[in-house]
């Protein structure tokens, strides 16, 4: 584990939890904040309370994951000078067993899943570096929603995002 990129996540999510729920899916490069402030000097103001060893997250806003997420992931490349990435989805789970009344039909599936009484809703940022480091964070939507966080914190978004640096 990075502390660097879980300090990174740490942000991403605050940044997104600052508007609040039902957002969509938003991608972030990480860039190393020594490599930014060489490359951008004019920066180093805004900067200066951010490790220099740490990472500096950059929003991605033409970003549109669409349907398909897994196919948008995909098709995404990053340049040299990006040494991570980070992605944050909102998702809805249900308790174990409850995913046995869903219909087969994914639209109907998911209008059953939003309504279900014991639905959890759960912000994830998940994210990974250029050489192979990942983590996750989670928070639940509610009150006092804590921020649990580990490696095998959705393994295969992990292993999606890391395919962007191949």
């Amino acid at each position: 584990m990075s502390d660097a990129l879980v300090a990174a996540l740490v942000e991403v999510e605050r940044h997104v939890g600052r508007l609040g729920w039902d957002q969509p899916a938003r991608l972030f490069a990480l860039v190393r904040t020594a490599d930014l402030i060489a490359a951008e000097p004019h920066l180093a103001e805004q900067l200066q309370a951010a490790p220099p060893d740490g990472f500096t997250s950059v929003e991605q806003d033409e970003f549109h994951a669409g349907a398909d997420l897994a196919e948008t992931l995909a098709g995404l490349t990053w340049p040299p000078a990006v040494a991570g990435c980070a992605l944050s989805v909102e998702r809805a789970f249900l308790p174990a067993g409850a995913d046995a009344e869903l219909p087969e039909d994914p639209d109907r599936a998911a209008a059953l899943v939003a309504e279900h009484p014991d639905r959890v809703d759960l912000r994830i940022v998940v994210g990974v570096t250029r050489d192979g480091v990942h983590h996750g964070i989670a928070r639940m939507r509610g009150e006092g929603g804590e921020l649990l966080g580990g490696q095998e914190l959705v393994p295969a978004l992990a292993e999606a995002l890391a395919h962007t640096f191949e």
